[in-house]
């Protein structure tokens, strides 16, 4: 198979660590930034109920614990494939 044909996209796969996309975003961060709208989302950030957040943080945290079939299987029950 030739080279690029698995990547739709066209491009080499840099896999982890790639090095294109950590230019893009940090450039998208500089001129974030630059734009001067960091001072207005941290206005609209403080403006937020201490008890909202405190709920969606947790919410988050709660998701982050849900059961990952990938990382333990239970053998027990049949193959979904």
């Amino acid at each position: 198979m030739k080279e690029g044909k698995m990547n739709p996209q066209g491009g080499q796969n840099q896999g982890e660590g790639d090095r294109e996309a950590a230019r893009r975003y940090n450039e998208d961060q500089q001129q974030f930034v630059q734009s001067g709208k960091v001072d207005e989302a941290a206005r609209k950030a403080a403006g937020q109920d201490p008890d909202e957040a405190r709920k969606a943080e947790q919410a988050g945290r709660d998701r982050a614990k849900e059961f990952d079939p990938e990382e333990t299987r239970d053998y027990t029950k049949p193959d979904q494939g």
